[in-house]
């Protein structure tokens, strides 16, 4: 990463908002911070980084409700993800930067839009919902690092309650960041830029869960889905504008 403190604090900045809004929600911090990191690191770099902070936020999160977790649902949804992952890092390697902007504003676009409606899928239900949640969830992740709406829309349409849905997600969070980054390796980042996205890591914890105490859970998730609905449409407007003919 280059730019010096300005990008950097920038940087540090998206990180503290996605985690705030992960402890906040549960879900979003890559729907919320991935098209800002890619705009601000390029896809490559961008993606890399958003595996990492959303693997780490994840983890903390898990922290509350481990023993709420739906193992036996995270077989299937884990070992799909596992097929696709190495496919999701093969396919964004060889894409032009304004392809990959144009096709990582459209997945989160109409991954918002979906998880927004509450799409009833009859495909997504069952064990073979399962498998087509984390098949697809684990090509997005790597690819374009929003994988966690597939599997939102899986637990949608199987019927989970809240509280075994939070904390199942944060535990596919790691495992699907985790596999992603075996892939592709860790991102390349300066020391101030690992030292400010940690940073905005554990300020991101706090600042979440103080405001989960005073935030409805409802109005979360609204702010959720609008702030990744303006970055999926930022990020899909610079891939088309570069790909534009001169």
């Amino acid at each position: 990463m280059s730019g010096g403190w300005p990008a950097e604090l920038i940087l540090g900045g998206i990180i503290l908002a996605g985690a705030s809004v992960q402890r906040l929600a549960g879900i979003g911090f890559a729907l919320v911070a991935a098209p800002a990191l890619v705009l601000l690191l390029g896809p490559a770099q961008g993606v890399l980084l958003s595996n990492a902070a959303s693997g780490a936020i994840s983890l903390i999160g898990l922290a509350d409700g481990w023993r709420r977790v739906r193992l036996r649902a995270m077989v299937p949804l884990v070992a799909a993800a596992a097929c696709t992952v190495p496919a999701g890092a093969w396919v964004a390697a060889r894409l032009p930067q304004s392809v990959l902007l144009a096709g990582m504003g459209a997945l989160v676009t109409a991954a918002v839009l979906l998880v927004a409606y509450g799409a009833r899928l009859p495909a997504l239900r069952g064990s073979p919902g399962a498998l087509a949640a984390g098949a697809a969830s684990g090509f997005m992740n790597s690819s374009a690092g929003v994988g966690g709406p597939a599997m939102s829309l899986y637990a949608v349409n199987a019927d989970w309650p809240v509280r075994e849905f939070v904390p199942s997600a944060q535990f596919y969070g790691v495992a699907v960041n985790a596999l992603s980054l075996l892939v592709k390796g860790a991102p390349r980042l300066t020391g101030p830029a690992w030292l400010l996205a940690t940073a905005g890591i554990a300020g991101g914890a706090v600042v979440g869960k103080v405001l989960a105490d005073r935030i409805p859970e409802v109005k979360a998730r609204r702010l959720v889905l609008f702030l990744a609905l303006a970055g999926g449409l930022t990020t899909l407007a610079k891939g088309l504008w570069e790909l534009a003919p001169r």
